[in-house]
């Protein structure tokens, strides 16, 4: 190739890649400006090696310099103070809006609803939901999907339908987020003092003493770790029968137990949610069986599968 085209190409690749870096850096995570950033990577690296070629005399005789021998090991310097990262590059590092990509991925494709959620590296978890006989892709009813604690408490919402009318549609899963928030927005409303008065009281872990996720859900210490359980609600509006107007949701559940570890585990029907009032007129949700009035809202989900994957965590091989 011509030194007036590589030259140009190599001009033209140099400022995408410097401008598609610094978008990497001070913008959130962006899969478009990954991949461009990549891609016009490795047509970098074929323009260079016609640069090479074209040059390969002169720069035979550069390589042969002590300045050579200098530069390479100021950069594999720099490149091992990077991935060593002292606190003066992490500060910098810091300064960065990119921080990777979601853990949690929902792809809706037809009557396939995959849901992908990564704690941590070592422990990814995976949910496909098949549309049954009444799931109609054009008008896709309305799902919930989140992970509750041992008791039932909320711990975090995975994916839920945001069209208009989700909160009455899926109302046990609006319930116990609903609670969820109030009770974290209490926490952070708390003082230093208050907040560690409190912990000072706690002899053990409490349902909701931590919001991270992970600290419910990745193994951590064999003698606390506690079975959490994947739910899913579901609902399609105006699915009247002879026994009801509308029918309710229906909700699904499996329990996952880190001690009794299992790669798939199939969800199954656990009833639909009513709400009651019970003495105090707090509102209570319970979940009822399903018996034959409920028709086509059965047919909804073909069936739910999780899949978990988990790998030793770095450092304990």
């Amino acid at each position: 190739m011509k030194r007036q085209w590589v030259s140009n190409l190599i001009a033209m690749l140099f400022v995408t890649l410097a401008v598609t870096g610094l978008m990497g850096f001070f913008l959130p995570f962006n899969l478009l400006t990954v991949s461009v950033h990549s891609f016009v990577g490795f047509i970098f690296i074929t323009a260079i090696s016609f640069h090479i070629k074209n040059n390969w005399r002169s720069l035979r005789g550069y390589f042969k310099k002590r300045s050579a021998v200098v530069l390479l090991l100021c950069v594999a310097g720099f490149i091992a103070v990077v991935l060593w990262q002292p606190p003066p590059i992490k500060a910098i590092l810091a300064l960065s809006d990119n921080l990777g990509p979601d853990p949690s991925r929902f792809e809706l494709d037809g009557q396939r609803m995959l849901y992908r959620y990564d704690p941590a590296p070592h422990y990814r978890m995976q949910l496909e939901v098949m549309g049954g006989l009444a799931y109609d892709a054009d008008q896709p009813p309305f799902v919930a999907i989140w992970i509750e604690n041992r008791s039932g408490y909320h711990i975090k919402s995975l994916y839920h339908s945001e069209q208009e009318g989700y909160a009455t549609q899926l109302p046990y899963w609006h319930h116990k987020r609903s609670e969820y928030l109030k009770y974290k927005r209490e926490q952070e409303a708390l003082t230093d003092a208050e907040r560690a008065s409190k912990l000072d009281a706690i002899s053990s872990a409490t349902e909701n003493d931590s919001f991270d996720p992970a600290d419910y859900i990745v193994p951590r210490d064999a003698e606390r770790d506690a079975p959490y359980r994947v739910m899913i609600e579901i609902n399609q509006p105006g699915d009247a029968n002879t026994d009801h107007a509308d029918q309710p949701s229906l909700v699904y559940s499996i329990e996952v137990d880190n001690r009794d570890p299992r790669t798939f585990q199939v969800l199954e029907i656990v009833g639909y949610p009513k709400a009651e009032q019970d003495a105090g007129e707090a509102t209570t949700w319970s979940l009822f069986f399903v018996d034959e009035t409920i028709t086509t809202a059965r047919e909804l989900l073909d069936s739910a599968l999780l899949r978990i994957a988990r790998d030793e965590p770095r450092g304990e091989r």
